[in-house]
């Protein structure tokens, strides 16, 4: 019989309600309205190079999803808006490339944003950069804003160099540069056509690969290295785009599906006295990803991250700069090689950090960049996530990790030549930290505390300043929410094998006494996709348990930060591990004297749609209804990167592809109960995925209900559509589990 451990935790102070608080329904409408119920909130934290101020991103208050910019002074406490994206826009809307929203569409931090999105410091601290609608804006502190640009092409992926003697974009598939003491432009690179980028990152590279730039800056501003793409013999897609109009757009877009051709890739050295190019030899091997480029301070070599297309191999290659290289180390997996941007230099050039999973968990490691020798820093059965800072002269690296529970995310401190692990943040809770020169930027978050933005002190964590309390009392906009808010606790049980399952289960806040409730389980499921969390959280999980359903989020066996053995559960099975977690969430809530075990729903988006359908078809006793928005249906309809890290070539031996297609199991499900949702113009997952799904549900007598946005992406953005979104899922829920 599978054990299942007890809830470890208490119900969350969420119920702790202050007493002049008014009882008031929380809608649909207004979880999706603004100001964001969330209270306000910031993005792109940054502290300027002189650690005088801090700067951010904040939504306007009648729509948070315009950003604007703005400093705090920490010195005097006090924040102040910088610029205003609406004056910048003439009280326009924000015109944008289609190659712009296919970028802002891949980095999920910027997805459905308008205004300011981006920015940067100067190194000096003097000036900050910024785009807005395809031009380049800079604003000098204590001056007035500076148009840099003014074009009818769309400057893109825009950069300060390392000494702020230039800025960088790209504009047309070229790389440019602009001299900000005379104005002066210089075309970087050339020979750009419909099919050859450079400068660029190429679509697998920003959706898969986390990396988002193509080009690199020399730290002594003479050379930059560059990515160039050919994308000639990239599959050819019709895509259509179905808007709201009624117009059909018919696009071509290339897209690599699994097991057909990538982009071939070089990386040239451009210099900018003469603007000669020196090609890095990468190796005979062309069917590669180029994962990571960084410069070594000395500017007079780089290192090139480059992976196996299998992305069981990552090789780091050493080049100087005629591009001649050798290989500095390899780093080789059974189950995959997992890219990260922690590759750091001390100053003298001699000395690498970076982050290994050569233990199956990510650790750091120091490397001898003369002898190659390395040594661990960080080690156990625990995640590091990132490297914030590494302080040569105090001797210490700082970085974010989850060395007390994979459910908190922590800023440590360990010695730059060894020894024990310090943890800095105090709170219980999520920390997200930016690193300064005695002090952090702590982006906190609990399931009691809506995002908060503090300064503290590097040694001990002590509040030196607070720059957006969000405190949850009456001025607050979720405060008068708060009596019917959900009960929420966190705990684990176990899988089929033993292994432990973290979830976060969410209650009515009254329940009457013998009555059962339906109860709908929330998955990602998918790798990388960690869900359960303590931070605060008010999403459509919360108006499901305040109209009266149990609602479980359980990460699976194949998600992240839980070491590589965890995640690798999935490898050539995606569909099998994660469904049968899923039945073991569901099979849990049943011993739960307040759950109704006949009525047990799931729902989820893009991968978590997948795992609605498979739930539905493979497990059709136990989920009653399913809700699948955006889902993946069939893997080589996916792209390469993806698709084949975790599940190989679709034309290797065996039916790993059959195996993880939900038509294998469409006999299965048994009908009436699903409700598809998808964007018309989603250039991520494809409508395709679900048109076909749709034409074998019909032909197989299988009834569902479907229900298409026209013009949306995968993110399927804006308040009105994701209310109509909301309203019918819970509708559907309604009607079939109540």
């Amino acid at each position: 019989m599978m054990k299942i451990a007890p809830i470890k935790t208490a119900l969350l102070g969420i119920l702790l309600v202050s007493a002049s608080a008014v009882a008031e329904d929380f809608t649909i409408e207004r979880l999706e309205g603004s100001p964001t119920i969330n209270g306000a909130s910031v993005q792109g934290l940054k502290m300027s190079p002189d650690g005088e101020r801090v700067t951010f991103l904040r939504g306007k208050a009648a729509n948070a999803a315009q950003l604007d910019l703005w400093e705090f002074d920490i010195e005097s406490g006090e924040s102040n808006l910088l610029v205003d994206s609406a004056v910048l826009l003439g009280g326009g809307v924000e015109v944008l490339s289609e190659e712009e929203k296919a970028r802002r569409e891949r980095n999920r931090a910027i997805t459905g944003k308008t205004g300011i999105t981006t920015y940067s410091w100067s190194a000096d601290g003097s000036t900050l950069l910024f785009p807005i609608s395809g031009d380049v804006y800079v604003l000098p502190i204590g001056g007035k804003v500076k148009r840099l640009t003014e074009t009818a092409a769309f400057e893109t992926d825009i950069k300060f160099s390392p000494k702020g003697t230039y800025v960088s974009f790209v504009r047309d598939r070229e790389l440019y540069a602009v001299k900000i003491s005379n104005g002066r432009e210089t075309k970087l690179t050339s020979g750009s056509t419909d099919t050859i980028a450079n400068g660029m990152a190429e679509f697998v590279a920003q959706e898969e690969l986390n990396r988002f730039t193509g080009y690199w800056w020399s730290p002594d501003e003479t050379r930059v290295a560059f990515e160039q793409f050919d994308e000639s013999n990239v599959l050819v897609k019709d895509r259509y785009e179905v808007q709201p109009d009624g117009s059909v757009v018919a696009l071509k877009q290339r897209y690599p599906e699994a097991g057909s051709p990538n982009v071939l890739v070089k990386l040239g050295i451009v210099s900018l006295d003469d603007r000669d190019v020196e090609w890095v030899d990468l190796g005979e091997e062309q069917d590669i990803y180029l994962g990571r480029v960084n410069w070594l301070p000395n500017s007079k070599k780089i290192t090139v991250q480059l992976l196996n297309r299998a992305q069981t191999q990552l090789d780091i290659l050493l080049a100087d700069l005629r591009g001649e290289t050798s290989v500095f180390l390899t780093e080789k997996s059974d189950i995959w090689v997992n890219l990260d941007n922690n590759m750091r230099f001390l100053s003298d050039a001699k000395t690498m950090v970076r982050t290994s999973e050569e233990t199956g968990f990510r650790h750091i490691v120091r490397y001898d960049m003369s002898g190659g020798n390395s040594t661990a820093l960080t080690s156990g059965d625990w995640v590091v996530s990132a490297i914030s800072k590494i302080d040569e002269a105090g001797g210490t690296i700082y970085f974010t990790g989850f060395k007390d529970t994979a459910i908190e995310q922590h800023l440590y401190s360990v010695p730059l030549k060894g020894g024990s692990v310090t943890r800095v943040s105090k709170d219980l809770g999520w920390h997200n930290a930016t690193v300064g020169a005695d002090v952090f930027i702590d982006n906190f978050s609990s399931p009691t505390q809506p995002p908060q933005i503090t300064i503290r002190d590097l040694k001990d964590g002590g509040l030196k300043s607070t720059i957006l309390a969000n405190k949850l009392d009456a001025s607050h906009p979720y405060h008068r929410y708060l009596d019917n808010a959900s009960s929420q606790s966190f705990g684990t049980l176990n899988a089929e094998d033993g292994t432990p399952l973290h979830f976060r289960l969410l209650t009515p806040h009254t329940m009457e006494e013998g009555k059962k409730y339906p109860a709908i389980l929330a998955p990602y499921g998918g790798p990388h996709g960690q869900r359960v969390r303590r931070v605060w959280e008010v999403n459509f999980n919360e108006i499901l348990a305040r109209k009266g359903y149990v609602v479980m989020v359980l990460d699976n066996r194949g998600m992240w930060n839980r070491g590589l053995e965890f995640e690798g559960h999935v490898k050539n099975a995606m569909g099998t591990v994660e469904v049968a977690d899923q039945v073991s969430g569901a099979n849990y809530l049943k011993t739960l004297p307040y759950v109704d075990g006949e009525n047990i729903g799931t729902w989820g988006w893009s991968y978590g749609g997948y795992m609605t359908l498979m739930s539905l078809f493979k497990e059709p006793d136990v989920f009653k209804a399913g809700v699948a928005v955006s889902p993946v249906t069939d893997y080589r309809l996916y792209d390469t990167a993806y698709t084949e890290r975790y599940l190989g070539h679709p034309d290797a031996p065996g039916d790993v592809y059959a195996k993880t297609s939900v038509f294998s199991y469409v006999d299965g499900f048994k009908g009436d109960n699903l409700l598809l949702m998808h964007g018309m113009a989603d250039d991520n997952v494809f409508f395709d995925h679900t048109v076909k799904l749709l034409s074998v549900l019909q032909n197989s007598g299988k009834q569902f209900e479907l229900m298409t946005y026209p013009g949306k992406r995968h993110g399927i953005r804006g308040e009105k559509t994701r209310s109509f979104l909301w309203n019918q899922a819970l509708n559907f829920f309604d009607r079939k589990l109540k």
